[in-house]
């Protein structure tokens, strides 16, 4: 579905839905609800929401965010585009993409200080893909790998993303398969400098703690 600005209907949402992306009318917004949604701990095993699930449960991890955040775009006549990064040993991350006056930004959503929102400063999707290296991170390691093309998700059909009510595995799986681009060669990644144990005592922030399941 390659529409410019869909109405949430063409996407398939109820109006309800609708009303709640509609109002993130600009980046910055989105940000605020992507940032204000609980994290996802997946406690009853691995998930991958949907936006309408998303909007449902009310928390997501960082996939499941960068698809609320590129559907509500979308809505604002917005391409929904995303980005995938591998890492070496970590998890992987996805941001979505947007552009202004030519440059771009980021949407993300992270628990941790790194791998957040990012201002559209950037000129071209590596440049922004490269201000994540430094703190894309696994205790003293720097774990950043590949980055992938921005990825246009209205190449998928509205119900493997935005309405789905099962786990988007094969979207999930289609972003780990587009062409990804290397950050470093293979010398350059050996000489990297382990992070100081100040960087190391950064990592315990937490915006939101996982609290213990009743039984």
């Amino acid at each position: 579905m390659r529409l410019v600005r869909p109405t949430p209907a063409q996407l398939g949402l109820t109006a309800e839905e609708g009303r709640v992306l509609r109002a993130l009318r600009t980046p910055e917004r989105v940000q605020q609800f992507i940032t204000a949604l609980p994290a996802n701990f997946e406690e009853d095993g691995d998930t991958l929401y949907s936006v309408r699930r998303v909007l449902r449960h009310r928390k997501a991890h960082c996939i499941e965010a960068a698809f609320t955040a590129a559907c509500a775009l979308w809505l604002q006549g917005e391409p929904p585009l995303v980005m995938d990064f591998f890492a070496k040993g970590d998890a992987d991350h996805v941001v979505a993409l947007f552009r202004r006056d030519g440059c771009w930004g980021a949407i993300s959503k992270s628990n941790h200080i790194w791998l957040r929102w990012r201002d559209p400063i950037y000129r071209s999707p590596r440049e922004l893909a490269m201000s994540y290296f430094h703190e894309y991170v696994l205790k003293e390691r720097k774990t950043l790998r590949t980055y992938s093309v921005p990825v246009d998700l209205r190449r998928f059909a509205v119900d493997q993303w935005i309405t789905n009510e099962e786990e988007c595995w094969d979207v999930g799986a289609a972003l780990t398969d587009v062409r990804h681009y290397p950050v470093a060669t293979p010398a350059q990644i050996r000489r990297l400098t382990r992070r100081d144990a100040m960087e190391v005592r950064a990592d315990g922030m937490r915006e939101f703690e996982k609290t213990e399941r009743r039984q």
